[in-house]
């Protein structure tokens, strides 16, 4: 008897696999319909025109998105177009040749060149060559935090001092106090891959969290604390039930959102990944289905190049794991009954 148990778990885990895994598939998007870092609807026409060469429609984007303080959209539209950029740079370059001081094209140009500098293998000599940018960028705009949050992100490769930091920290802030973007360049910053330790990261992240705003996403900076620390495989440093309370915070924050909103999908990717890896796979599922069709490359390429094709697979994994822990039900018998002849009806 004591030999067949396994083999009858397997099969009791298997059953419960085939009856419960097709209903657990509700309230989520199909396979082909999943796309990953799909720009919203302002970004996406923006990027189709840069695509032609035409830089009206960016240049318009982030004008609207500076004189209107949208801070946390402009930097994820500079952030995107400078990514375009990288292979299609034309478009950028006859902006600038057109309007040279014009503060949203010296912002993409800035966060463009960074980007560059951060990708060659004398980064740091390639970052300190990029500083001037930076700071025309910031003269450009005066009010707007997203150069400061590219100058967070300088420093770090450039190995700045945590004085030096702080002092940068303090300019970013003054101008945004709850920007989403630089507290995670800060975040990246105190994280125990460059200049801090585990704990000074979620000591850091936990602060913010707590004097954020209602909504703001700056309440998922636990998570990430949270992600970086899973990451390192140094599972000794912070305790799992502060793993768990800031991906609970997230799973909050989360539920503000109405499910498929492009906005928090980095986030819920995130969020769902800490979640997989702690075997929290209920609340996994969960998120799967809030993100809808809206998978973002982060974090899923740290396990993959191939990111959605990752981010598909473990929402399948997701569904086995919910339903194998699931109870089975007994099959529905319908009643008989003995007819006048004595036999069953």
């Amino acid at each position: 008897m004591v030999r067949t148990m396994p083999f009858l778990r397997a099969l009791i885990s298997t059953a419960r696999m085939i009856r419960h895994t097709p209903e657990l598939a509700a309230g989520l998007v199909a396979d082909d319909e999943v796309l990953l870092d799909v720009p919203d609807e302002r970004l996406g026409p923006t990027l189709v025109a840069a695509a032609i060469g035409d830089y009206g429609p960016a240049a318009k984007l982030l004008a609207t998105t500076r004189e209107a303080a949208e801070w946390e959209n402009r930097d994820r539209y500079t952030t995107r177009l400078a990514t375009f950029a990288h292979s299609r740079q034309d478009w950028l370059d006859d902006w600038l040749a057109v309007a040279p001081r014009d503060p949203d094209a010296l912002l993409v140009k800035a966060e463009l060149a960074v980007s560059r500098a951060w990708a060659s293998p004398a980064r740091a000599e390639r970052l300190r060559e990029v500083g001037p940018l930076i700071d025309a960028a910031a003269d450009g705009a005066p009010r707007d935090p997203v150069p400061w949050r590219i100058a967070l992100d300088h420093a770090r490769g450039t190995h700045t001092s945590h004085t030096a930091f702080e002092e940068l920290w303090g300019e970013a802030v003054a101008r945004s106090s709850h920007h989403y973007g630089c507290h995670v360049s800060a975040l990246q910053y105190l994280s125990a891959q460059w200049y801090g330790s585990h704990r000074e990261c979620f000591d850091f992240a936990e602060q913010a969290a707590e004097d954020a705003l209602p909504g703001s996403l700056v309440q998922a900076l636990p998570v990430r604390a949270a992600f970086a620390h899973l990451l390192s495989g140094d599972s000794t440093v912070i305790p799992h039930e502060r793993v768990d309370a800031a991906a609970d915070l997230a799973i909050v924050l989360s539920a503000e959102y109405e499910a498929g909103d492009p906005w928090p999908a980095e986030v819920r990717n995130l969020l769902t990944y800490v979640l997989v890896t702690r075997g929290r796979w209920a609340d996994a599922l969960e998120q799967f289905r809030l993100i809808g069709p809206y998978a973002t490359s982060f974090p899923w390429t740290y396990l993959s190049d191939d990111a959605l094709g990752q981010f598909l697979e473990l929402r399948d994994g997701a569904r086995i794991q919910v339903a194998s822990a699931m109870p089975l039900r007994p099959l529905r018998r319908t009643a008989r009954r003995i007819g006048s002849d004595g036999h069953y009806a």
